[in-house]
């Protein structure tokens, strides 16, 4: 009995000089964690875990960043690492959804690159995307069958997407079949919502030239409000999440009469 509360307190003791460490450096790796605490690889994973179940820290592909605000926005190389096994299966999910000769809108973020990439392997025949995110675009250079129409506008570093009233322009004289929204938040009540205010502006035109509106958005990003709504909760047509998605959440959509896809 001793000898596990004396390994618990240790637990405790490296796990707050970890959130030390990363209120610091805003984000550490496994390999930091392995080389500053003498402890194995799993051991360092098992720590990131537990202060990550904890909100204390977001999980990312090879370690954590330190929490933020839903008003805060992370960078796009960092968001890529971040819960990237459920957006890429969350991508796979989305991109099975879309059919020959439809016309689709992919927002802006990592999740929607996942889908462009998904989208790729299916060997679709005349399939259109509209994109405002040079990521997006980026990853359909190469794709056969595939055509692209890159909106332009004001371009936001953080996102590598362009927004404002020149995007809003172009994106008018459009018309799609489905549109796949990257989110910050999805509120149920609240609907769903982005930390800038252009981008939520673009994004509720994206929604009303859209025959279908699809949500994309990790667990993380359920039952959360960013500073800017995007548009009414009734205007979505799915959501497309993980299995770590709150039961009830999911449920409380499903009475919307909103399907919910977890992947």
């Amino acid at each position: 009995m001793r000898g596990t509360k004396d390994s618990r307190l240790l637990s405790e003791q490296r796990r707050r000089k970890i959130l030390d460490l990363i209120e610091q450096k805003s984000q550490v790796t496994v390999h930091d964690l392995v080389q500053k605490f003498s402890i194995s690889a799993v051991t360092a994973r098992a720590d990131l875990d537990a202060l990550s179940s904890q909100g204390a820290v977001v999980r990312s592909h090879g370690g954590a960043v330190r929490q933020v605000e839903a008003s805060q926005e992370y960078p796009l190389r960092l968001k890529k690492t971040l819960h990237h096994t459920e957006k890429v299966r969350i991508g796979r999910a989305a991109a099975e959804l879309i059919q020959d000769n439809e016309t689709v809108i992919l927002d802006s973020g990592t999740t929607t690159a996942e889908i462009a990439r998904q989208l790729k392997t299916r060997r679709l025949r005349s399939v259109t995307v509209i994109t405002h995110a040079l990521n997006v675009a980026y990853e359909l250079l190469d794709a056969t069958d595939i055509y692209v129409i890159m909106i332009g506008g004001l371009l936001r570093p953080v996102s590598c997407s362009f927004v404002g009233p020149q995007a809003e322009a172009m994106l008018k004289e459009f018309h799609a079949d489905r549109l796949f929204l990257a989110v910050d938040g999805l509120d149920w009540e609240h609907g769903p919502s982005t930390p800038d205010v252009l981008e939520a502006q673009l994004n509720n035109l994206m929604m009303r030239v859209s025959r279908e509106v699809n949500v994309v958005a990790d667990y993380s990003k359920l039952g959360r409000r960013s500073v800017s709504r995007i548009g009414p909760v009734s205007d979505v047509h799915r959501l497309i999440t993980d299995t770590h998605a709150p039961p009830e959440f999911c449920e409380a959509l499903r009475k919307m009469k909103i399907e919910v896809i977890t992947a």
